[in-house]
């Protein structure tokens, strides 16, 4: 099972999360590229970390919008969308090149994850970037997604995720954050809530019913409170369980 993170968010000298600690643990990381979080000296810091502890790297791609996080809904025309989403990506597979990696997989941020989860649209600019950049190069998104069906119908290989830190509704959709029952903060119960994802393939809702989830990833917020003790939980208990925490690519 892949354990992916959320990294490099700072800005300047503003940091957010322990971005070390958790390279230490994952074996994914999703590298925030400039627009909703991220900067050119932030994102060769981590190209270089993950590239020394054999951590895969993943672009993660967000609207053009660093006061909110990339966390507010932008509606995009498609082709500036699509073009914000490659020019992420190109810059940086432009940090990764000095340290012998490469951008390995792409992952949607905040607004834009659970827009193109529903909106054609957007969901579309997304795989008309990879398509763009590299047809090879796997999407990490929600099973069974708008954006999951477009890319697999385009040939692109999806990578169901999942979260381990993160309350479900029983739809299978995430609890909204503006919800605050939205997070799941204890690091123990997130630790058993990534072992029922990977073992049983479903999670259960905030309404008690369990809900499928066939995930090959299982992502971690390095901005949640206690990220760096729930990831430390979370590998261990999956090693417990016999499921070796590995890339998916």
């Amino acid at each position: 099972m892949d354990l992916n993170a959320d990294l490099g968010e700072g800005f300047g000298v503003w940091r957010l999360g322990d971005d070390e600690a958790l390279l230490d643990l994952v074996t994914s990381a999703n590298v925030a590229c400039g627009f909703h979080a991220g900067d050119p000296s932030t994102m060769r810091r981590i190209c270089a970390a993950a590239a020394q502890r054999g951590v895969a790297v993943g672009a993660q791609v967000g609207y053009r919008d660093l006061a909110g996080f990339g966390r507010r809904h932008i509606a995009y025309e498609f082709g500036e969308l699509r073009d914000d989403i490659l020019y992420q990506l190109g810059a940086l597979d432009a940090f990764c090149r000095p340290y012998r990696t490469r951008v390995r997989y792409l992952k949607p941020h905040g607004a834009l994850y659970h827009a193109a989860a529903c909106e054609e649209v957007q969901a579309a600019a997304v795989v008309a970037a990879i398509d763009d950049y590299d047809p090879e190069l796997p999407l990490l998104c929600p099973p069974g997604s708008v954006l999951a069906q477009l890319a697999q119908g385009a040939g692109l290989r999806v990578v169901a995720e999942g979260f381990a830190d993160r309350n479900y509704l029983p739809n299978g959709q995430l609890v909204p954050r503006t919800s605050p029952d939205a997070l799941v903060t204890d690091p123990k119960e997130v630790a058993r809530r990534a072992v029922h994802m990977a073992t049983e393939r479903a999670v259960v809702a905030v309404d008690g019913t369990v809900v499928s989830c066939p995930v090959e990833s299982i992502c971690l917020h390095g901005d949640s409170p206690g990220a760096v003790a729930a990831a430390e939980l979370v590998r261990a208990a999956l090693i417990d369980a016999g499921t070796t925490p590995a890339p998916f690519n």
